[in-house]
């Protein structure tokens, strides 16, 4: 607890300290703010009385006055394990992901035995797609933390990554055997549930995570995903905008459920509150999270620029022959989910959701000036990949890879591996856009879900798919839209199996039978047969389209234009 320093003032610190410990005993951090920061004014060097500053305003939810704080403390102090923690849970609350990381990593140098540290650090690692490193901080969160709750949450976190569920199904019903009130575990094993379908008994596990800790609020986004709402479920919108006036509700928590008293509404038909709430969601990420719509289009035409029919065309000279990869690409909510379930079912296919490979390995070629040799930088990334999907399916013919985003390496992927057979998934823009709008993307994804921004990003795609489908061999740049499919599914499945060179079986057009895991938000939809009620869906909120009306019909203005080019 605070104290005091070699000061030239004690007299004066020492009982605005007493104060502030007073008040923090007593569970009334927002008290102790005040003679925590006359104290500070008195002796801003001193480590400790800045750290507890930090961590009262943390509690309280200040969180820019927690940061300031706290990089005061470390910076009076850079061996401060405890400030460097704390600092990192202060950033991540921010929605600086990448400021909290390095946090954690600096207090868990100084103090290997952070449990949490390494916990949290882990949990942010695999959201940005590093699942190797992931593994790595959850298994030292369960070596350090033992039989502790995050030592416990920390194992079942590495076996979740590693996809071995059932094990770590079996270690979060042990920690909750022996600690009924962990809200974290009964989170996990909701989602875990209702990745395999478990939707019912997954609701009873967000439900009670709920009821354990209410500002875990966003656990009803999860929730409300397992089936389509009802009007039975009037005294749920209840609680949940209730709870979204929940004093202390972290930033992530409320975007979420507004996102869920959203989702509900639109089940219930009340598309006016639908989109009330869908909208708020987008302006709370607005606040943590900006999108240049203009410096993604500059973007965008450098990768046509330098993606030209000339070099495309020298794909089999400078690239692996290998037929392995099955890539999955298209804007996010566009059917992407539903094509890897169909393929996935078939018995030479193994799937590999969604990698984070060619960001990374695309941004650091986009990043390179392009001149020279690029057969080296090719050849180590058609390797790589390989090696990352074999690792996924040992034996499997054909692996999938449903990362949307690899929309922008398509180029790049053809010039790397150019048997690769690349699948474009496309849907109306304004009914993806709303889709978008309506869907919980992580903070760190450099990605607009809505407004303006939303459109400008849209336009940007659209251009740089065409360039693709211009540049591409269309053996190997397949196109499937959604709305073909769900309307005829047998003659567009059959298509899909054959462009991905394997022979036709018939467990392809049950995909609603696929027994894998679903990790995206589509969990519920993959468990249905192909629908067609998300056809038009926009109509639905047409009065509220706002920006996103400029959507309206635009595949047969580009498809016109196209004609005439």
């Amino acid at each position: 607890m605070v104290r005091a320093g070699n000061s030239v003032a004690p007299q004066q610190v020492a009982p605005l300290l007493a104060l502030a410990t007073k008040l923090l005993r007593a569970g009334r951090p927002a008290e102790a703010i005040a003679p925590l920061r006359d104290a500070a004014l008195l002796e801003p060097f001193n480590p400790t009385i800045q750290h507890d500053l930090g961590l009262a305003c943390l509690e309280v939810g200040r969180v820019p006055d927690a940061i300031a704080a706290l990089q005061r403390a470390v910076a009076s102090n850079p061996r401060y394990s405890e400030a460097y923690f704390r600092l990192g849970i202060a950033l991540e609350k921010q929605g600086d992901i990448g400021g909290a990381i390095v946090a954690y990593d600096r207090a868990t140098q100084l103090l290997p035995s952070l449990t949490e540290a390494w916990f949290r650090a882990g949990a942010l690692v695999y959201e940005l797609g590093h699942r190797d490193e992931a593994i790595g901080c959850f298994r030292r969160a369960a070596a350090t933390g033992g039989k502790t709750s995050f030592g416990r949450l920390g194992k079942a976190r590495a076996l979740l990554a590693e996809d071995r569920n059932q094990e770590a199904e079996k270690v979060l019903r042990r920690t909750l055997a022996v600690d009924p009130g962990n809200a974290m575990a009964h989170d996990l094993l909701g989602n875990l549930l209702s990745e395999f379908g478990r939707f019912d008994e997954a609701r009873e596990y967000f439900q009670r995570a709920i009821a354990i800790a209410p500002l875990l609020a966003g656990s009803y986004y999860d929730l409300v995903r397992c089936r389509r709402a009802t009007s039975d479920d009037g005294s749920l919108l209840r609680q949940m905008e209730s709870a979204v006036t929940t004093p202390g509700l972290e930033v992530a928590q409320r975007l979420r459920l507004h996102l869920a008293i959203g989702k509900v509404a639109d089940d219930l038909g009340d598309y006016a509150l639908a989109m009330q709430h869908f909208d708020a969601a987008d302006a709370v990420r607005r606040d943590s999270a900006s999108f240049d719509s203009a410096a993604f289009s500059i973007e965008t035409d450098r990768l046509m620029a330098r993606c030209t029919p000339e070099l495309i065309a020298r794909a089999p000279e400078l690239g692996s022959r290998d037929a392995m990869p099955v890539l999955i690409i298209g804007m996010p909510r566009s059917g992407t989910t539903l094509v890897e379930q169909i393929i996935s079912m078939h018995p030479e296919v193994g799937a590999g959701s969604e990698l984070n490979f060619w960001n990374e390995r695309g941004a650091l070629w986009h990043r390179s000036s392009g001149a020279g040799n690029e057969t080296p930088f090719l050849a180590k990334a058609a390797t790589d990949y390989l090696a990352v999907l074999r690792a996924i399916s040992p034996t499997a013919a054909r692996v999938t890879d449903k990362m949307p985003f690899n929309f922008l390496w398509a180029g790049l992927i053809h010039l790397a591996l150019p048997r690769a057979t690349i699948i474009h998934c496309r849907r109306a823009a304004v009914d993806t856009a709303l889709s978008i709008h309506q869907t919980h993307f992580h903070p760190s994804l450099a990605f607009p879900t809505g407004g303006d921004e939303l459109v400008g990003y849209f336009r940007s795609y659209q251009r740089l798919t065409n360039h693709w489908r211009s540049v591409l061999p269309p053996d190997r740049f397949i196109e499937v839209d959604y709305e073909e499919l769900t309307r005829a599914p047998e003659p567009v499945i059959r298509r899909i199996i054959a462009a991905c060179g394997l022979a036709w079986h018939d467990a392809c057009l049950r995909p609603e039978s696929n027994p894998r895991a679903v990790k995206t938000p589509s969990k519920w939809q993959t468990r249905q047969p192909i629908y067609r009620s998300s056809i038009a869906r926009w109509r639905r909120y047409e009065p509220w389209l706002g920006p996103l009306r400029a959507l309206v019909g635009s595949e047969s203005q580009l498809d016109a234009g196209i004609a005439r080019s």
